[in-house]
């Protein structure tokens, strides 16, 4: 894109106006880190994770796109390209989690070595196996996004069609190896929280969670961005309808997993499973989960069946924002109740560090968005695409 094109004018103002929100709240947070520092690690944490699987979700989505092809990836494509290039900025950010892992997880306490359960997982469950395997995460996630961006510039460049074959070679074993990897980094960072409580669907189920939230990112953002050429050549109401069902298709996907995981574990009554829920519907915690029930599953459910939301433009970037706000909700609810056990506590901070590592993340996406065409360049399947007015 031109230095002086307006979609690139715009996007640097995006960029600027992020930095300034991550670095105003990183100060902030530095006030919280210097008055409670396990505070400030709790919602670190929090924030952290839900910023985290924006980059993922976007990586995710990038493989799947390459993997079964489809019309409907073409217009995310860069956007997903750029997310996941963020994905080695967040190992920076994950340091001040690294630094104090005692602060936040009892595996990692000298006194665990007196509880059974912990010290029976202490093979896996160590500080050095941790720090290990989060590089090795990071080093798969960041070739995967490496090579990928790779070949599209090429293609941009030459026009090579042998490069959408290179591509989807890549990804379909990518996907696999993708999954593996999120679901032990999610088992590292989130389910080790409570050593003593395991779920089989976790991973899976957290993995999908990111992707939904990363769908309505991206989809939000191509709704925005096609007010202005180039995307105002290719965006239409069909690729809209195409979006919103792929989003549907995954907020139905993290519901059906949600609800399995907590049917099995609540029937079962099992000791070491059962309280990870009562946590999580006591003391307050019921009603987050209710609104998660209400706003994450049944009102997007009835909106994105309803054809005309999805092909209306502003009524589906209603719904993408609905799903953003509602899933960083989710977020919470899953991290903050293994620290506050049954009471419900909102602290200034859990404002604060979403805000300081969202606006460093976002500065970091609006920069690698910049630096490419918002649309792939000679690929076939821009061609032929369907002509329809795009109501806003």
């Amino acid at each position: 894109m031109s230095p002086s094109d307006p979609v690139t004018l715009q996007i640097g103002q995006w960029q600027r106006a992020s930095l300034m929100a991550g670095i105003a709240g990183s100060l902030l947070a530095l006030v919280g880190l210097l008055l409670d520092r396990g505070q400030f690690l709790r919602s670190y944490l929090f924030g952290y994770l839900f910023w985290l699987g924006m980059a993922l979700g976007c990586l995710g989505i990038l493989l799947m796109h390459h993997t079964v092809g489809g019309k409907w990836g073409m217009l995310i494509r860069r956007m997903c390209e750029a997310g996941a290039r963020t994905v080695p900025y967040m190992i920076v950010l994950l340091i001040p989690v690294l630094l104090d892992l005692p602060a936040l997880y009892p595996w990692a306490r000298p006194e665990a070595t007196h509880d059974a359960v912990i010290h029976a997982k202490a093979a896996y469950l160590n500080v050095p196996g941790v720090i290990g395997r989060t590089i090795f995460y990071f080093i798969i996630w960041t070739l995967y996004a490496y090579l990928l961006s790779k070949w599209s510039g090429e293609q941009d460049r030459t026009g090579d069609e042998r490069l959408m074959g290179k591509m989807r070679s890549v990804s379909a074993p990518g996907l696999v190896v993708f999954t593996f990897v999120s679901t032990f980094a999610f088992i590292d960072w989130i389910m080790s929280l409570e050593p003593h409580w395991f779920s089989t669907i976790y991973g899976a189920m957290f993995l999908i969670g990111q992707m939904l939230e990363s769908f309505a990112f991206v989809i939000a953002l191509v709704i925005v961005l096609s007010r202005r050429p180039p995307l105002s050549q290719y965006v239409t109401k069909q690729h809209l309808h195409d979006l919103g069902n792929m989003m549907f298709a995954f907020m139905v996907l993290w519901a059906y997993l949600s609800f399995s995981q907590f049917i099995i574990i609540w029937s079962g009554n099992l000791p070491d499973e059962i309280p990870w829920y009562l946590r999580r519907l006591k003391g307050g915690w019921g009603w987050v989960a209710l609104s998660l029930v209400v706003f994450q599953f049944a009102t997007p459910f009835v909106l994105l069946l309803m054809r005309g939301v999805k092909r209306q433009a502003d009524r589906l970037f209603k719904v993408c924002a609905l799903m953003l706000v509602i899933r960083l909700v989710d977020v919470y609810w899953i991290v903050e109740p293994a620290f506050y056990n049954q009471q419900l506590k909102i602290h200034w901070m859990d404002f604060v560090t979403p805000l300081a590592v969202g606006g460093l993340w976002l500065a970091a996406f609006f920069w690698e968005l910049k630096s490419r065409p918002l649309v792939p360049l000679r690929d076939p399947r821009l061609e032929g695409a369907p002509r329809e007015t795009v109501a806003f």
